[in-house]
């Protein structure tokens, strides 16, 4: 027995209309036609209208929603304090096998822990309300470095690093090295806290967490602080700062 095979190629058709609904999932057969057409392809509507329904087009794919494009940008130590926040979140559990979680919040400049806080649930209105407590007494910063979560790229956030006229450095995804200072951070965190202990309670979490915050601030040496603590760097440097200007006010009353 003879059987025709047919000759129709249609891949070109089938990338083109994949690519179509992966750009523009939320619209129909008639839009993607005639941006193909305004493409300059010369394929009829009937052959179109066959490929599309044959890949099944016609069914709503799911629409995945993906974080706009990030630059990269260099990761600078800033020359004073409060230029720029790093933030991050970390996981773990209770010794019931409930989750909780934790904002971490540094000044890349002393690298100082600003906030080690654990709950059990964290969205961004309790970010902002931690960050307002924050900014109360030490004031705000001009750059916050933070990733692509979804407590970082809510509404609420944004809206309040717009109002205190902060600007916000979102890293690439799946690039943690460009947030390096803070990522350094929670593994020291991890290995002293999170490690090391079993939390009956996120009260338990918590306490901890604050008495290992005030001792790595006042007692960690840290590599990149030339051996020094973060409160003792800071402390060094507003005296030398201190003593540079006094310096310069004595030449300037000389003269």
């Amino acid at each position: 027995m003879w059987y025709y095979k047919t000759k129709k190629d249609d891949r070109e058709v089938i990338d083109k209309l994949n690519e179509m609904a992966d750009r523009l999932p939320t619209r129909g057969f008639d839009t993607y036609y005639k941006r193909i057409r305004e493409e300059g392809y010369q394929w009829n509507r009937k052959r179109v209208l066959r490929v599309y329904r044959m890949i099944k087009l016609s069914l709503r794919r799911k629409r995945k929603r993906r974080p706009p494009t990030r630059v990269r940008e260099p990761l600078m130590v800033p020359n004073t304090l409060n230029e720029t926040w790093s933030m991050d979140f970390m996981c773990d559990t209770l010794e019931n096998g409930k989750r909780f979680r934790i904002l971490n919040v540094i000044d890349d400049y002393n690298r100082e822990a600003l906030i080690v806080k654990p709950k059990v649930i964290f969205p961004s209105e309790h970010v902002v309300r931690e960050l307002d407590n924050l900014v109360f007494y030490r004031g705000k910063p001009r750059f916050i470095r933070v990733d692509n979560g979804p407590e970082f790229m809510a509404k609420a956030f944004v809206k309040w690093c717009e109002k205190h006229n902060i600007q916000i450095k979102y890293i690439q995804p799946g690039k943690p090295q460009q947030n390096a200072f803070i990522e350094r951070f929670n593994r020291l965190y991890r290995e002293d806290v999170l490690d090391a202990y079993l939390f009956q309670d996120i009260q338990q979490a918590g306490d901890l967490s604050d008495h290992w915050k005030e001792d790595y601030n006042e007692n960690h040496p840290h590599g990149s602080l030339g051996g020094k603590s973060p409160r003792k760097y800071l402390k060094t440097e507003l005296e030398q700062n201190s003593k540079h200007i006094i310096g310069k006010m004595s030449k300037i009353t000389a003269s």
